[in-house]
């Protein structure tokens, strides 16, 4: 959601900051703005409505120089999408790019109104930048007139900041949003996504909640709000060129299908070993006897990542004995009354390791005193940094607005978790060693169905996309691949799709069946075989137009079929689900869709 960029160096700074943004293009925006500063403080403000590429234009219109400036683009939240709206703002001496909310925008215009500041847009960030010019009239430096306005602001934020009066030095802090510092040789970069670095640095200082920085040509200098100085750590930032690029495919989202089978086996390895029976997760910092205790497992997400820990929680519960689980959508979550039973130990679910409904519920289980395990994708996120343990699922770059590989990475590393507790709690090897078995097989699995069946998915997408609504069904593990695929068709096709267990259907959802819908069925061949079987001759005799996923050589009526073969019996439905993204991408693709950046969405949701 919105994403920041910055340069101090020698190099000319637009051409950094464009490129910069249009590596940041995934995270959802709707205008973009680039503003830089000559060695005089003379600023040169460039700001569009719309995509990158329409800055672009006028960047090339209005070449600079400079090599100091400050790049933005805005996810609209205080104000539409326009020109006015969108970032850098400037107010006097003070030029500010901004992702989060000022929650107390509101209170502070009034006062700054009042000391005959005029507003131009809609948004708290303007708010800020007036606020920030205001105390830099009797603080002695920008850093310090930085710290005096955060001191009085509410909310989220995470800005770079330049002012004309000192060209030379551009000042960042977080609270509640990601920031990124590169490190050079004679130069610093900053950043809201590391992906705006790679190719320019990989030395990176990653900042904590509270912390400024003083960047300037020479590198950086943290502190904290009280602007006392900060140690900073700088690591290595695992990233190349390859993993943000598309590699011939016309998609990111296409790719990053594609790149499931090597995703999976960067997630299982050195952690799984189906010869030895073993399944094991470094990182957690828990003990055996500490595993040993756990009897309440709560699984914590939004979105995708909600859905990954509801699957991963059917599986656990089937071969783990003594422990409940139960899966919470950490925006509901953080403002329930909820009540935490002993013995707890909760799992912490995000891709990018920002999401800041997820981040909340974190502290307020750590508050409680309840274990938090990360279950995170981003080296150096704040959710990476704040659980007590965890894993990485190692899944790579994910560009694409909408999630595929880390939804099935992060079930085969929560399954792996379950494992390990089912082990400890005294399961015996052989009752663990399909799942162990078939994990390994997992990324085998996923390469065939992808080599088998795209062609005849990519027909299916086009006998469908003219469809404006949908309806997923599924029983058991199938329940959340609905839900998933049920959420991936509407995110990328905007066709309207809702995903339900299959056994509700008499209870409301079979009132929808019309020619208006088409309905994917998931039919594993189990022991919820005849049951499903029964959901779908329920539709089938109310004319729907069925698609149905199905591992079974037995016949099927329905109006479309894909069948699947495979070895697994166990986790087929993480093949099922490969089979919804790919029906969800040709879709998409069949109606014309900006596949990659849907309208209204961002990556990383870094606000509520």
């Amino acid at each position: 959601m919105c994403g920041i960029v910055g340069y101090i160096g020698t190099k000319t700074a637009q051409p950094i900051l464009v490129s910069g943004l249009k590596r940041l293009e995934y995270r959802g925006y709707d205008s973009a703005g680039v503003a830089t500063v000559d060695p005089k403080g003379r600023a040169t403000l460039l700001r569009a409505k719309g995509k990158v590429a329409e800055l672009e234009d006028k960047v090339n219109e209005h070449k600079t120089d400079d090599t100091v400036g400050i790049g933005h683009t805005r996810w609209a939240t205080h104000g539409a999408p326009s020109k006015r709206n969108a970032h850098p703002h400037a107010v006097g001496n003070i030029y500010l790019v901004h992702n989060g909310i000022i929650e107390n925008y509101q209170e502070l215009k009034a006062m700054l109104t009042k000391r005959d500041y005029i507003f131009k847009s809609d948004t708290d960030t303007e708010v800020l930048t007036a606020l920030i010019d205001y105390v830099y009239q009797t603080a002695d430096s920008l850093l310090e007139a930085v710290s005096g306005a955060l001191g009085m602001v509410v909310g989220a934020y995470g800005i770079a900041v330049f002012s004309v009066k000192n060209p030379n030095e551009i000042v960042v802090a977080r609270k509640g949003s990601p920031l990124i510092v590169g490190v050079g040789d004679g130069e610093t970069y900053v950043a809201s996504d590391a992906s705006a670095l790679v190719g320019y640095t990989n030395r990176v200082i990653y900042l904590h909640d509270g912390e400024i920085g003083l960047c300037t040509r020479e590198g950086v200098q943290l502190y904290d709000i009280d602007v006392h100085a900060v140690d900073a750590e700088i690591e290595t930032l695992e990233m190349d060129l390859q993993a943000i690029q598309k590699k011939g495919f016309d998609h990111f989202l296409l790719k990053e299908i594609h790149e499931q089978p090597h995703s999976v086996r960067a997630t299982l390895s050195g952690r799984v070993d189906a010869e030895k029976d073993y399944a094991r997760l470094g990182g957690l910092n828990m003990t055996d006897d500490e595993l040993r205790e756990v009897e309440h497992v709560m699984i914590v997400g939004c979105g995708t990542a909600y859905y990954a820990g509801l699957m991963a929680s059917y599986l656990m519960e089937q071969f783990t004995e003594g422990v409940t689980y139960s899966s919470h959508i950490a925006s509901e979550l953080r403002y329930r009354s909820f009540h935490v039973p002993a013995h707890t130990t909760a799992l912490i679910v995000s891709q990018s390791g920002e999401t800041a409904d997820t981040l909340a519920c974190l502290q307020e289980l750590k508050r409680r005193g309840v274990r938090c395990l990360g279950v995170v994708n981003a080296v150096g996120s704040t959710i990476a940094r704040e659980v007590d343990g965890g894993v990485y699922v190692h899944v790579g770059a994910e560009i694409s607005v909408a999630s595929t590989k880390a939804f099935t990475s992060q079930v085969a590393a929560m399954t792996i978790f379950g494992l390990m507790m089912a082990g400890v709690k005294g399961a015996k090897p052989k009752e663990l060693a399909d799942y162990i078995r078939e994990l390994d097989m997992l990324p085998d699995e996923i390469e065939k169905v992808l080599d088998r069946y795209e062609g005849d998915i990519k027909k299916l997408a086009k006998k469908y996309a003219h469809y404006d609504h949908a309806l997923y069904v599924g029983r058991d593990t199938l329940y959340p691949v609905a839900l998933e695929g049920a959420l991936k068709l509407k995110e990328v096709s905007y066709i309207q799709a809702e995903g339900y267990a299959a056994g509700e259907l008499k209870h409301g959802p079979i009132a929808l069946i019309d020619d208006r819908f088409f309905e994917v069925c998931y039919l594993q061949d189990n022991w919820l075989y005849e049951k499903t079987q029964s959901n779908l001759i329920e539709m089938n005799a109310r004319g729907a137009h069925a698609i149905v996923i199905t591992d079974t050589t037995k016949k099927v009526q329905a109006e479309s079929v894909v069948r699947i073969s495979t070895k697994l019996k166990l986790l087929t439905p993480l093949l099922f689900n490969v089979v919804s993204q790919m029906l969800a991408y040709y879709i998409a693709v069949a109606r014309g869709n900006d596949v990659d950046q849907p309208r209204n969405l961002a990556k990383s949701v870094t606000v509520e």
